[in-house]
């Protein structure tokens, strides 16, 4: 065996590693923006896996000790709320320094004073951009390294590209080299496949343009299911934001319905090719009466945080009465594999018109397994039609018609390319659209309570839809 290997193996096995870094992290990790935990304490943290992806090394610290890159997976122990489990996973990419330059103290973490690392200052690596460009080669050269595995699929990946963080994201973090690929690294993690690597590489199978195809992945092996840690897709450079899109439309008085038309067209195509790749169960009257329940369970826990929702509920219980209605005919529905968190910001749209949806993670605060569960598409496409309504509150004056014209130009431009109206089911729209409308409610009560007229608008026209 190798120095390097020695030492990798000695400092990714040293049971002192995890705690001569818990006191940095215990002050950086609550402070991030995708740290799911705000408002409770942490109260232990513990080591799920380490890897030198870099060889820090052990010896003496000098001046001219070299970086290293330290990955890491680390449960972090809270107390548990009704709503939240009392431990999460996280992924770390640490790098480590003798001293960090200016540059870089941005990203910086702290200076370990005990353990392994002592007297090293340790950071944000993917803020390096040596860092950055090293997960790179690693996707180049597939294989194993501790703990973790890179998978590549299609062409050979272009070397010397240089890194960007982008700062636009709030649950995961993604990077940018040159204007080739886009890396989303997955900062919350849960046992099982990532949506937005399973979903992307079965849309690539069946030839559907609309999404970009996965370049590489990695994950972390366990005893039971892989952990996907990050996934390489090609960057759509020159697109534009869909939400930014609507809301410059509505700045300059300018209609968006043709957009929002051949948006409503790209979401059908996405939806047709995911049925084609993956099971579509059969929704039959237990599972309609029990996707109505859930709804309403939501919609007391909603009221019960947020006093505004009260008077309203007896209103917004007819939408989910009306499904659990449905599940008394005959006709059963097929479920099927959706985007899950569909909204204007996950789109992009190209020069030429063109639409791709992004970001198949589906909510990150649900559980994996509820987000890999088939759905049914209508759940989609309310989203859209919620987005269309933020967007439009979100300009002054309000612009109701704007709205409006949009979510029917969707509709029908998704009609055209399904082949079936999603306003046919009225029942069902209006119960999801009332379902993310309440979900609404609570996150702006909790995030950001200036917002919250927003859905709060929505909610009394949806509770007076059958007056």
């Amino acid at each position: 065996m190798s120095e390097a290997a020695s030492i990798r193996v000695a400092l990714a096995d040293s049971p002192a590693l995890l705690p001569s870094l818990a006191p940095l992290l215990h002050e950086w990790l609550p402070r991030q923006r995708w740290f799911a935990g705000k408002g409770r304490p942490v109260t232990a943290f513990s080591l799920v896996s380490a890897t030198e992806i870099l060889p820090v090394g052990t010896g003496p610290v000098t001046a001219g000790t070299g970086t290293g890159l330290l990955h890491l997976l680390v449960r972090v122990h809270q107390p548990a709320t009704p709503e939240r489990s009392p431990d999460d996973c996280y992924q770390l990419l640490l790098g480590v320094r003798a001293v960090l330059p200016p540059r870089l103290a941005p990203a910086l973490i702290g200076r370990v004073t005990e353990g392994p690392l002592t007297g090293r200052t340790v950071y944000e690596a993917l803020h390096d951009p040596r860092l950055a460009e090293l997960l790179l080669e690693r996707f180049r050269t597939p294989g194993t390294l501790g703990a973790l595995r890179f998978d590549r699929s299609g062409p050979a990946i272009a070397a010397g590209l240089a890194p960007r963080v982008l700062d636009t994201e709030q649950s995961n973090t993604s990077l940018v080299y040159g204007d080739a690929y886009i890396l989303k690294i997955f900062r919350r993690i849960f046992p099982g496949t990532n949506p937005d690597l399973e979903l992307p590489l079965a849309l690539a199978r069946e030839g559907c343009g609309r999404v970009p195809a996965p370049v590489a992945w990695f994950e972390a092996a366990t005893a039971t299911e892989p952990l996907t840690l990050g996934v390489l897709q090609p960057f759509l450079s020159g697109a534009q934001d869909g939400w930014q899109l609507a809301l410059r439309a509505l700045a300059e008085g300018r209609d968006f319905t043709e957009e929002a038309h051949a948006l409503g067209r790209a979401t059908a195509e996405v939806h047709t090719a995911l049925a084609a790749a993956l099971p579509t169960p059969a929704l039959h009257r237990a599972q309609t009466e029990h996707l109505a329940a859930a709804m309403v369970r939501r919609l007391e826990a909603a009221a019960q945080a947020v006093p505004e929702l009260v008077p309203y509920v007896p209103g917004l219980r007819t939408a989910f009465d009306a499904v659990a209605a449905l599940g008394h005919r005959a006709r059963d529905r097929a479920a099927q594999r959706v985007h899950g968190d569909l909204h204007l910001g996950q789109t992009l749209r190209a020069a030429d018109g063109f639409w791709s949806l992004i970001d198949f993670e589906g909510e990150p605060a649900r559980p994996l397994p509820e987000r890999r569960r088939p759905q049914l598409p209508v759940r989609d496409i309310a989203g859209m039609l919620r987005s269309f309504d933020y967007a439009a509150r979100s300009h002054r004056p309000w612009n109701a018609d704007w709205a409006a014209r949009c979510r029917t130009a969707y509709c029908e431009g998704y009609a055209r390319a399904a082949g079936a109206d999603p306003r046919g089911e009225p029942e069902l729209l209006r119960a999801h659209e009332t379902d993310k409308a309440v979900y609404e409610v609570l996150y702006e009560a909790r995030h950001r309570p200036d917002w919250l007229p927003v859905p709060m608008a929505a909610i009394h026209r949806l509770a007076a839809a059958d007056d």
